[in-house]
């Protein structure tokens, strides 16, 4: 047996390059006896069997004791084929129960001992135990050097099979006093999950992972850390759905559910140690909590990571810009935007700008025209800092689309005649900027398309509707409504119904329902009454059936299927908005037709889905009007206006049943009312024709002859339903 081993003897390092002997430095470190002579002449003399031999004589060691340390000498000068013949004399097999013993007998706490249990003599030293040890992970990183992954993990295994068997609950502390059995322990927990992985068994690898992390090995938080974050990545990255096996789904209902969110479970615990400053800061594991809560959706509670993230971390522009991508993919764009205005305050004035924030605020400013102001901030911000520099000349182009995004917008919203036009032009001539440079983009092409068709240029708009249409080969059900919409204002509505024919084929099942609805529009538009009853009646079925078979699917849907999820919340709301609009179209055909009670009723069943729609109101005021209970009316009219302010039907139609009292002092109020709803929308042609015929009554019969021009020439240019 090797009677005296320090601690240097079982210290290693990456095998060298250099074929240099290191036998003679080892052994005078291991402070061996001087009878060793001189050995490294022997050993460039002789084969590894006399040497063996001459070593045993030496040291009076056992075979596979001396087997391990030429092994060792084999491995550290890089002749990995001679340590791996060495090694192969070990009988690891045989010697596996003498180990297991021999560290269950040597580790036993004294105060569990009795006074007359003594150790008996042939049970192995720990330092033997640790000598065949480190033989074993030698012989595995052999392996792995010569290419031999499996092999190298089945051997590695070995050390984690024996001291496991001996700790079955885990090792107790103190062991390291006594010899380098852990640190050898440690050494091939580190190594094992990365040869299964060279091996390509990722499975085997998140196993082993598993089997490190579920007991206490004296590992420091480092080591603890680093294994939890390499489970995590194999978890999110590793493409093998590997299940808990059933002794550790001890949680009940919270065990985990997938890889997934074994892996959030993970990475938040490792971020709860950042928290406590268990361990530094590592951008990799915020990297893959982002990575795995964005799949999942959970934006906020992302963002909740980045705010608690330590100043300096992430720069102050950065860190808003992050929080802002959070926020505004949780659906919460105004705290979003309320953000990204601090990258463009005053306290970032004297930094670079942040161009990536701008430019994402600049979009979310787009989809909202009440913020259309602050995107044109954020856009001519964006082309200032790209103006000279050409790196940046994509984020430039894309700055003057959503520029001319929210120029479009500011116009529809502007109260002057005179800033509306000036913004019409700016939003086209950004539009085309950008198209120069991004002819491919649909995204271009579809609001260069919008803008040119709310501005009546409708040849544009059509060319170019088309071509976003031959771009866009899915999910295209917006591109065919606009097309529809652009025919329907030059009066070609058969033309437009072919459309709708062609893209009812093509659409999916939300944008079916849409250009259905559209359809009927049509039908309606074209005094089709009948065919459009029949085709809203196809439309409210579809939506039943739809909502029967989404409501069975959702049931039996797992609850942490975020994506299917969202996919049925976002088609509930579609099918509610088009089920609403449905029956408050089929009200005014009714009311038009004379039916009061199918109107009614129509009326009743969309105050059902939704109380506070502006537009029920104002259908519900169209039936009293039409039934000449015009206080009725009038009462209908003003539910609307309070719900909704600038909701422009009601406030012509206010103005209708005022002119139609008759009372001359009656006549300003409604003109009132009529140039309100002309500032909130030029286009809407019955203002136009209801101050016409104030302006006759008046006795100003030039002035209602251009009014009523202007009614006609806007009403053989208006589509069925507003561009949008």
């Amino acid at each position: 047996m090797l009677c005296a081993c320090s601690g240097e003897q079982f210290k290693f390092e990456d095998a060298p390059q250099s074929p240099e002997s290191l036998a003679t430095r080892d052994f005078s470190a291991s402070g061996l006896s001087s009878r060793t002579g001189d050995w490294e002449s022997k050993l460039d003399d002789v084969q590894v069997d006399e040497a063996e031999s001459t070593v045993k004589e030496a040291l009076s060691l056992n075979y596979e004791e001396a087997r391990a340390l030429l092994g060792r000498l084999e491995y550290q000068r890089g002749n990995f084929d001679a340590a791996l013949q060495v090694f192969q004399g070990i009988d690891i097999k045989g010697l596996k129960p003498s180990m297991t013993r021999a560290i269950v007998e040597r580790t036993r706490q004294r105060k569990l001992r009795s006074k007359g249990d003594i150790i008996p003599p042939s049970v192995m030293s720990l330092h033997s135990v640790s000598l065949l040890l480190e033989a074993i992970l030698l012989k595995a990183k052999s392996l792995d050097e010569l290419g031999h992954f499996r092999d190298a993990a089945k051997e590695c295994n070995i050390i984690l099979d024996v001291v496991e068997a001996a700790f079955p609950n885990g090792m107790h502390e103190g062991i390291a006093e006594d010899c380098k059995l852990q640190e050898m322990f440690h050494k091939a927990l580190e190594l094992l999950p990365r040869l299964w992985k060279k091996a390509g068994f990722l499975g085997e690898a998140i196993t082993v992972y598993r089997r490190v992390l579920v007991k206490p090995w004296n590992l420091d938080p480092l080591r603890v850390a680093s294994l939890q974050k390499d489970l995590a990545a194999n978890l999110l990255y590793g493409g093998v759905e590997t299940s808990l096996p059933p002794h550790l789904q001890v949680w009940g209902s919270a065990t985990p559910n997938g890889n997934m969110e074994e892996a959030i479970l993970l990475l938040l615990v490792l971020m709860q140690k950042v928290a406590y400053g268990e361990i530094k800061w590592d951008s990799d594991i915020m990297d893959h909590l982002t990575f795995a809560l964005t799949v999942t959706g959970q934006f906020e509670l992302l963002g909740s990571y980045v705010e608690q993230a330590l100043p300096g971390i992430y720069e102050r522009a950065n860190r808003w810009y992050l929080l802002a991508l959070c926020y505004a993919a949780a659906g919460q764009n105004e705290v979003a935007l309320n953000l990204l205005k601090k990258v463009s305050g005053q306290s970032e004035a004297k930094h670079k700008p942040h161009i990536p924030a701008l430019l994402f605020g600049a979009k979310l400013s787009s989809q909202d025209p009440k913020h259309a102001h602050y995107g044109i901030t954020f856009a001519c911000n964006v082309i200032d800092s790209a103006a000279d520099d050409q790196v940046n000349e994509h984020f430039k182009s894309q700055a003057h689309k959503f520029l001319g995004v929210c120029y479009g917008n500011a116009a529809r919203i502007s109260i002057s005649d005179a800033e509306r036009s000036v913004f019409q032009k700016e939003s086209l001539a950004s539009l085309n900027s950008a198209a120069l440079n991004m002819k491919e983009d649909p995204e271009l092409i579809f609001n260069l398309s919008l803008e040119n068709a709310v501005q009546r240029n409708l040849d544009v708009a059509f060319e170019n509707a088309m071509v976003y249409s031959n771009m866009v080969t899915e999910d295209s059900g917006r591109g065919w409504r606009l097309l529809a919409l652009i025919l329907s204002a030059d009066r070609r509505f058969k033309d437009a119904e072919t459309i709708l024919e062609v893209a009812l084929d093509e659409a999916g099942s939300l944008d079916q329902l849409e250009l259905l609805r559209l359809r009927a529009v049509l039908q309606i538009a074209e005094e089709r009454p009948k065919q459009a009853i029949e085709t809203y009646r196809i439309l409210l079925s579809l939506i039943k059936t739809q909502r029967e078979s989404r409501s069975n699917n959702f049931e039996s849907a797992k609850s942490s299927d975020s994506e299917f999820i969202s996919f049925c919340l976002l088609q509930g709301v579609t099918e509610r908005v088009l089920e609403l609009a449905a029956w408050q179209d089929l009200a005014t055909i009714y009311t038009k037709f004379g039916s009061w009670l199918d109107a009614e009723i129509c009326v009743n069943k969309a105050k059902s889905i939704e109380l506070y729609s502006p537009k029920s109101w104002h259908t519900s005021g169209l039936l009293f009007e039409a039934q000449s209970l015009h206080k009725e009316a009038l009462v209908s009219f003003s539910i609307a206006l309070s719900i909704e302010p600038d909701y422009v039907p009601s406030i012509v139609s206010t103005a209708a049943v005022l002119l139609h009292l008759g009372s001359q002092s009656s006549l300003p109020i409604a003109r009132s009312f009529l140039m309100n709803a002309l500032r909130l929308d030029p286009t809407n042609h019955e203002a136009w024709m209801n101050l016409g015929l104030i302006a006759k009554l008046e006795g100003s019969l030039q002035q209602a002859a251009d009014f009523f021009q202007a009614a006609y020439e806007l009403k053989m240019s208006a589509p069925v339903e507003a561009f949008k």
